[in-house]
């Protein structure tokens, strides 16, 4: 494959920066890099424009740094929680990944982080707190607490809220006979009492 060797005017993640002399793939360069102005030929003219480049390259690093510092200085006061399911054994279902954990930067905090600055060694498979190295830059480490909930209520705790709300059984409930009612004396009287021999209507 033909190679080409140009100078990049932007910073090109995995390629270099301003100001770098990189040989590239000649077809990348004519149809990328070059009409997207990423680069620009290696002449004698263009090597008159490194100095100002190299200029432009150091402004966008410092610029960079003292956001990265500004960011770890905010993040490491954070705590990052995410909620996750998991069985009565209180294992979780599945892990906690670098994208899962930017993805909750964004929605608690606002904070637009690359995955690839989240530093895991492996995913989280427990619950509990962990400590989770973020590389903001080649200069900047931060340290970002997370925070791992169940979303499964723990037996124990369920078992309080059924003893403090016990299910009613489903049987039928025993009605307590009516009393009589009590009748006055003296209408129960009137009621019994009856007419005197030998009387009879006039």
């Amino acid at each position: 494959m033909a190679k080409t060797e140009v100078i990049l005017t932007h910073n090109i993640v995995g390629l270099g920066g301003e100001s770098d002399q990189v040989k590239v793939a000649a077809g990348y360069a004519r149809n990328y890099l070059l009409p997207h102005g990423l680069a620009i030929p290696v002449t004698a003219a263009n090597k008159k424009r490194l100095e100002s480049l190299r200029r432009r390259r150091a402004e966008r690093e410092a610029h960079e740094l003292n956001a990265m510092t500004e960011l770890s200085k905010s993040i490491s006061k954070l705590t990052c929680v995410l909620a996750v399911k998991t069985g009565e054994d209180g294992k979780m279902f599945g892990t906690v990944t670098s994208g899962m954990i930017a993805d909750q930067l964004k929605t608690q905090f606002d904070v637009t982080l690359e995955k690839k600055k989240i530093h895991l060694e492996a995913p989280i498979r427990t619950l509990g707190e962990h400590e989770v190295e973020l590389r903001l830059h080649a200069d900047v480490h931060a340290t970002l607490k997370v925070r791992v909930d169940s979303l499964t209520p723990a037996p124990e705790v369920a078992a309080a809220v059924e003893t403090a709300h016990p299910r009613t059984e489903k049987r039928g409930r025993h009605v307590e006979p009516e009393a009589a009612p009590v009748e006055d004396k003296k209408a129960r009287g009137a009621k019994g009492e009856k007419p005197a021999k030998g009387a009879k209507g006039a």
